[in-house]
């Protein structure tokens, strides 16, 4: 074994062995169509959510997320039902993608964010279910 090698896995160990002593709560976890939080999980799209709290061009700072914006206005119910991995999911009022296109818009300055709405949106148009976009979302940026 190299050192290289050597140094590698015990980077890994300890960053592994960091993130166990991270409670579950704090670490992101999705929640349920009930409001309990479901560690690693997409959620379950809420009945009858709609795209009236995703904000509009003129409600963004960052006006060049506007397009990206209207996409998601365009399929709530996809976005409802996808866990964003760049974090957000540890804001306590978090519940799916589409939070993040909504009150504080905290999308207009995530690339994250922003490419799983790109590509919910694409695969959407292409007529693909939710779980095909959410198994797409998870080979490219991870599962949640």
């Amino acid at each position: 074994m190299s050192h290289a090698t050597s140094r590698r896995s015990f980077l890994g160990f300890v960053a592994a062995a960091a993130l166990t002593m991270i409670p579950a709560n704090l670490r992101g976890a999705a929640r349920c169509g009930h409001g309990h939080r479901v560690q690693g999980t997409h959620p379950d799209p809420r009945p009858g959510v709609d795209a009236s709290k995703v904000l509009t061009a003129d409600q963004l700072q960052n006006p060049a997320a506007a397009p990206v914006y209207d996409m998601v206005r365009e399929m709530p119910e996809i976005a409802d039902g996808i866990r964003c991995t760049c974090g957000c999911a540890e804001i306590p009022e978090y519940y799916s993608l589409l939070t993040c296109f909504e009150e504080q818009g905290m999308a207009q300055w995530c690339d994250i964010c922003q490419g799983q709405a790109r590509r919910a949106h694409r695969l959407f148009k292409q007529g693909k279910t939710l779980d095909e976009i959410r198994a797409s979302i998870d080979a490219r940026y991870g599962t949640p």
